[in-house]
């Protein structure tokens, strides 16, 4: 039977400042790190195989204080088609700030529609293009296998991955909230999943998209 562990990483130092991040290579907050290695604690009984992660510092660098943390050394594979979603113009812009610029309604389109773009950027489904094709081609073979695997990746490009291997609709992954290094926890029949949950990690703040303040001082991004 495989397993996969789907990770979204720490939070980042934008996510802190409330910042549409989408490319943008930017590191973990103190916070993000800590939670990180508070992540890894609670995966202890798991023994990776082989780990995912996508170019971008957050993720990478979420990977690194798991197995640093678990005392574990698989290979790593690193590719673009894991990582965030391009937020175009939109990126390194703040979001309260936008949202008094454009308007409440069409920030939440560009943020939780499934299909609409944000300026030059890519929605959702674009996003799931690179990203469930990458994870059918390079990831399913050895869950198939019977593997345990680790992906570390971001809100955005886990959300198509949860979509498919849970059945989800467009609107319903759109709206799904994937919390800062959270374990989604997936077994495996073969290619089928048999049944999957979501790890509660103690110490950790985990739901986002908030844009009130006291939630992104708090790292509910």
């Amino acid at each position: 039977m495989g397993t996969l562990i789907a990770l979204r990483h720490g939070q980042s130092q934008w996510n802190l400042e409330n910042r549409f991040t989408g490319w943008t290579d930017v590191p973990l907050t103190e916070r993000g790190m800590k939670d990180a290695a508070l992540a890894a604690k609670a995966l202890s009984d798991f023994t990776f195989d082989i780990a995912f992660t996508s170019r971008l510092e957050r993720a990478s660098a979420t990977l690194d204080i798991v197995l640093n943390t678990l005392k574990q050394n698989p290979e790593v594979i690193a590719d673009s088609a894991l990582n965030e979603r391009n937020y175009g113009d939109l990126q390194g812009l703040n979001k309260a700030e936008t949202v008094q610029k454009h308007g409440k309604e069409q920030v939440q389109l560009w943020r939780r529609d499934f299909f609409t773009r944000p300026p030059n950027g890519e929605s959702m489904e674009d996003c799931e293009r690179r990203t469930w094709p990458f994870f059918q081609h390079y990831i399913l073979p050895y869950l198939a296998a019977g593997k345990t695997v680790i992906v570390t990746a971001h809100g955005n490009s886990l959300r198509p991955i949860v979509k498919n291997l849970e059945a989800l609709t467009p609107e319903s992954t759109a709206s799904l909230e994937i919390g800062l290094c959270t374990p989604y926890v997936y077994h495996f029949d073969g290619e089928k999943v048999s049944h999957h949950s979501v790890m509660q990690v103690e110490g950790i703040v985990t739901k986002g998209a908030s844009l009130e303040k006291k939630n992104v001082e708090e790292g509910r991004v």
